[in-house]
């Protein structure tokens, strides 16, 4: 590591790191993310003070998170956070990295209902817990519960809704998908496993060797959570309920198909994310099919 004959500043650890994760789609932005945990600094910071000198301990943590990262572990579980929504998401091993596809439930829910209305919300299959914080600090009278068979996602949920100031509003419950969740909601969403078991070997290294396969696998065809979940979701919506799920490449008919036979006359949309590919299902029980 040429940039440790000398006293390191952070722009050259910056540019060494780099070079490092060159390999990766996103070297730059990962060294950038990594730096100012690292550092403790913002992005201005990382811009103001790149001549700064880095003692010896930060910098020797630096260049082990960038080690993690060379090893293709997801940088937010090198860092311990991840945006959604503009939220900062506490983020652990051992329960699914939210990703920015997945706010296309939350457009999909603030298209369908008033914000100002006194909702209640349950996130099935809540990992992170970032969908459930998400739309709670859009529906400011709303209330939540956040449902997951993993007792890491559930503490960690618990975590992010303290601290995104939601405990007056939320609540984070174990539950193999609805068994232990009683009443209805107004808003069900859902980003349930929906890979393929077939599918692991193509997976990212970084998804296939360091993200929960209880979160991301679903059966040979992808879907068996789907059919828990639809199999009973009409019993747990309101009359006029929504309920928004993610899927996966390929899924979208199958999916569709399966929402009409358990929701016979409501409203069936499949919705796309920001890249234009089908993402998401909506069910909305307040619009009636045509």
């Amino acid at each position: 590591m040429a940039d440790k004959t000398d006293p390191p500043n952070v722009d050259a650890l910056m540019r060494w790191a780099t070079r490092e994760l060159d390999d990766f789609p996103t070297p730059s932005l990962d060294a950038r993310v990594i730096a100012k945990c690292a550092f403790n600094l913002d992005d201005a910071g990382l811009i103001a003070e790149g001549d700064r000198i880095v003692d010896d301990t930060r910098a020797e943590r630096f260049r082990r998170m960038v080690a993690r990262r060379a090893n293709a572990e997801p940088v937010a579980y090198i860092v311990g956070r991840r945006e959604f929504w503009s939220l900062d998401i506490e983020t652990w091993r051992g329960v699914l990295v939210p990703r920015a596809d997945s706010e296309t439930l939350v457009e999909t829910a603030l298209a369908r209902r008033a914000r100002a209305a006194p909702l209640r919300i349950l996130d099935l299959g809540c990992g992170s817990g970032a969908l459930l914080c998400a739309l709670l600090s859009e529906f400011r009278e709303a209330s939540g519960v956040g449902a997951d068979i993993n007792p890491e996602a559930v503490a960690l949920t618990g975590r992010n809704i303290a601290n995104c100031d939601l405990a007056d509003r939320a609540i984070a419950v174990e539950s193999d998908w609805f068994e232990n969740i009683s009443g209805a909601f107004d808003i069900i969403v859902s980003n349930p496993p929906y890979i393929r078991t077939g599918d692991r070997e193509s997976l990212p290294r970084e998804v296939a060797a360091y993200e929960s396969p209880l979160a991301l696998f679903a059966g040979a065809d992808g879907l068996d959570a789907y059919r828990r979940i639809l199999a009973a979701a009409a019993s747990h919506l309101e009359p006029d309920g929504l309920f928004v799920a993610e899927f996966g490449e390929g899924q979208a008919q199958s999916v569709k198909h399966m929402a009409r036979h358990a929701f016979h006359s409501a409203e069936i949309a499949i919705e796309s994310d920001l890249s234009g590919r089908p993402r998401a299902i909506a069910i909305d029980l307040r619009r009636r099919r045509n």
